[in-house]
């Protein structure tokens, strides 16, 4: 069976959340950085310069970090957070596995379909199943993803899955093994613990 490598988390890996004070893998928080007109900015490519301050990537704890004011705390310098910040970030995340997904496509590395998904799992091509959040429970069960839980996203809905595939909805896609394939991973996790609440 092909299966995703995951790394084992070395020290630089990890980061700390400023509202729950955890240490965590960093697939499991956002990074955020004071832009130079003191507004707080999701950094979902975790690239951007300045002092990174990290969250856990679901919206109670985002929206905690906002209320309480922690980001100012954590930037040691004065910094405003949009009340909307879980949103923009989910929004950005979201846009950003489809755009993914998408160019998995065009490079013949996804494909949709139920029957299209049914022979890559049958011939261990697929490492990932994606299956759209608003799809039937019936139809989910018709497929089991690759290895286990850990290779199935299922937090995006069938009119997101279909624009990484130019149609209009996609209950069904799989991925192979690829380096996009990776950074859909570690992205749709994310998304998922903003959407999971």
């Amino acid at each position: 069976m092909n299966e995703v490598h995951w790394k084992k988390a070395r020290p630089e890996d990890e980061r700390r959340c400023i509202v729950t004070r955890d240490t965590e893998v960093k697939a499991g928080l956002v990074r955020f950085v004071v832009g130079p007109d003191n507004q707080v900015i999701p950094d979902v490519l975790e690239k951007l310069p300045g002092r990174g301050m990290w969250v856990s990537a679901n919206r109670k704890t985002i929206d905690e970090a906002v209320k309480k004011g922690l980001f100012a705390r954590a930037a040691k310098a004065p910094a405003k957070a949009d009340p909307e910040l879980a949103d923009q970030v989910e929004g950005i995340l979201a846009r950003r596995v489809v755009d993914m997904l998408s160019m998995g496509r065009k490079a013949g590395r996804a494909v949709a379909g139920l029957e299209k998904v049914k022979t890559w799992l049958i011939a261990e091509k697929a490492v990932v199943l994606l299956q759209a959040s608003d799809g039937s429970e019936r139809g989910k069960t018709a497929l089991r993803p690759p290895d286990g839980p850990e290779t199935l996203i299922d937090c995006l809905t069938s009119s997101e899955l279909g624009m990484a595939f130019g149609r209009d909805t996609v209950i069904h896609a799989a991925m192979t093994k690829d380096g996009i394939t990776n950074r859909v991973l570690y992205d749709a996790a994310r998304l998922k613990g903003l959407r999971s609440e």
